[in-house]
């Protein structure tokens, strides 16, 4: 292993009728072929090196130390074989050292100079390049959290598999982490993440060579069994499964119990295209959720109809949004003992095709899944501010006016800011009340430390709607900053003759007592509930049918003069049976 010499290069400038190279000019392309970054080698017939520069040395030292070197013996051979082939070569070469990977690409190119036959090579690293490529091709095909392989991968392969037409049968399964937002909101997202990542690797136990398990999105899976004998032994694989997910997950400290939902279809019973097998075993997932969580279904005909049925009110929902075809329907917070309006809540009602008015239990858990929630509540907003001068003419001017947010909403800082900013924009800010669940505030969302100071910047209120059912505590609830709470109507049902649930309630009224907040009793449908809470509790506020019912300001009639109007006292009303709804004719004192 040498340099050029001074005559190989005059040599080789004679071949060329350049006489003239003079000593000064031939040092200067020797120093500069040994400060180029590519690794550059010159082998004569023998397969002797006749010039390495400082790059190549490099490399070649590098590929002597390798984990696998090459046998000096078979590179020798090749080159040989190249300089006779007379044929440039251009190849990948891949060398690893350790925990250290290196790739280089090398161009082989024989030549004639000055009647030598040569073989010119350059090599250039290229590591951190196929790295990059290395990321690219994962990020495409393989899941950054899980490692496990993406949409594209399982689609290609059955795909694939549909393709053969040797191919006899296989299944296809949907899997849904049961409540992973709760989990997500409770624990925190890395958390959730974490959970995941292991649910992901027992989810995956077991599979055999030809199976495919892949997160297709957030809580989401895709089980590709192939192949498959029987319907039996997909279930009881996927049985198998399922027990392995009831052993807790210990992360972080915190002890999480975690479930899925699955559904599958089957190859080719149920869809001779990926799509329409992936599509039916979601179908198939969805009755899983809808029947209580946690269990398998295969996939068969009823649930395609009913699919077609959740579409169509799908597809109505968001024309009814798009064209406006939602009223608010008001309620009124009655002061129990001095028969006084104290707010009123908005409720939304929708307009069907047909007219029919809609509660909103039928369509607002949908609109909170579509992401239309957001638009419907500045639908409400919208509503109120129109009919803010039959709201004052009929309930005061000074009621406070109630909207309800979703707890989805709720932890959503960009949202609540543009509410809050509606909400300021109406000119009257002070007369609202934002009534949110309890878990928007005892999970670990940001609306106690972000949204919460947002909200009494402008002088909106907070309520807590139906406490008691969902994640509450009284030690949780001591923490809480809010101006209203809300007891849910399963606590005031027939309080009278319930003891457990009169001393449920006496508790909750003290602490609330005790921080501030106003006890509104929802629900309230008998003359015997009221009497209760008036002689056996502090208790100021109600709501409830037996009240009233929700009104339409429409059917409202406005030429009535409200200080005519009049009404016995409600402590003298003997019974349920003889009550009327609210109307101006018999409306509440203000």
């Amino acid at each position: 292993m040498h340099s050029f010499t001074k005559s190989d290069f005059q040599a080789g400038a004679a071949a060329t009728g350049q006489d003239d190279i003079s000593g000064n000019e031939l040092r200067i392309l020797r120093d500069l072929l040994q400060l180029l970054p590519a690794g550059v080698t010159v082998q004569d017939e023998q397969g002797q090196f006749i010039l390495v520069n400082e790059a190549a040395a490099s490399q070649l030292q590098l590929a002597a130390s390798a984990s696998q070197p090459a046998p000096a013996d078979d590179r020798h051979a090749a080159n040989l074989d190249m300089l006779r082939s007379g044929r440039p070569v251009v190849l990948e070469e891949v060398l690893s050292c350790g925990a250290s990977k290196y790739v280089f690409l090398t161009s082989h190119r024989p030549v004639q100079i000055a009647g030598r036959n040569l073989l010119i090579s350059t090599s250039t690293d290229i590591s951190e390049q196929k790295a990059f490529e290395d990321q690219l091709f994962r990020s495409a095909y393989y899941d950054e959290l899980t490692g496990l392989p993406t949409r594209r991968v399982i689609e290609h392969r059955v795909n694939g598999l549909i393709r053969d037409t040797a191919q006899s049968h296989f299944a296809l399964a949907f899997l849904d982490v049961d409540n992973f937002k709760h989990i997500n909101d409770y624990y925190g997202h890395a958390i959730g993440d974490a959970l995941l990542v292991e649910l992901s690797k027992r989810l995956g136990h077991a599979l055999r060579a030809t199976d495919i398990l892949s997160r297709i999105s957030g809580d989401e899976f895709l089980l590709l069994l192939n192949p498959i004998s029987s319907n039996d032994e997909v279930a009881e694989f996927i049985h198998v499964m399922q027990e392995r997910l009831k052993a807790p997950f210990f992360i972080e400290d915190s002890e999480i119990f975690a479930s899925t939902s699955i559904g599958v279809s089957l190859y080719p019973m149920h869809g001779r295209s990926y799509e329409a097998l992936r599509q039916n075993a979601d179908i198939a997932m969805y009755r899983v959720k809808n029947n209580g969580k946690g269990s398998t279904a295969f996939f068969d005909n009823s649930m395609e109809r009913e699919a077609l049925a959740r579409m169509k009110i799908e597809q109505s929902l968001r024309l009814a949004i798009l064209e406006k075809r939602f009223c608010c329907a008001f309620q009124a917070k009655v002061d129990i003992r001095t028969h006084e309006v104290k707010g009123i809540e908005a409720l939304v009602r929708l307009r069907d095709d047909e007219g029919v008015i809609q509660a909103p239990g039928t369509f607002i858990n949908l609109a909170v899944e579509l992401g239309l929630i957001d638009e419907l509540t500045f639908l409400v907003l919208a509503e109120i501010v129109k009919s803010i001068d039959l709201i004052n003419d009929t309930f005061g001017p000074t009621a406070t006016i109630s909207i309800n947010v979703a707890a989805k909403q709720a932890g959503n800082l960009e949202f609540m800011r543009r509410f809050a900013r509606a909400i300021e924009e109406t000119g009257f800010p002070k007369r609202f009340m934002i009534e949110v669940t309890e878990d928007a505030f005892v999970t670990r969302s940001h609306f106690q430390d972000q949204i919460l100071p947002i909200l009494r910047g402008i002088g909106v209120g907070i309520s807590i709607d139906d406490f008691g059912i969902g994640y509450s505590s009284l030690s949780a609830l001591a923490d809480i900053t809010a101006d209203e709470i809300k007891i849910d109507r399963s606590f005031i049902t027939d309080i009278h003759q319930r003891p457990r649930s009169q001393g449920i309630l006496r508790a909750i009224e003290s602490l609330s007592e005790a921080l501030g907040m106003t006890v509104i009793a929802e629900g309230i449908e008998s003359y015997e509930e009221l009497t209760y809470l008036q002689a056996a509790t502090k208790i100021r506020y109600a709501q409830g049918y037996y009240f009233a019912k929700p009104i339409f300001l429409e059917d409202l009639k406005p030429a009535t003069p409200v200080a005519s109007e009049s009404r016995a006292s409600m402590a003298a009303r003997p019974s349920q049976d003889s009550r009327q709804s609210y109307s101006r004719a018999n409306g509440f004192r203000r």
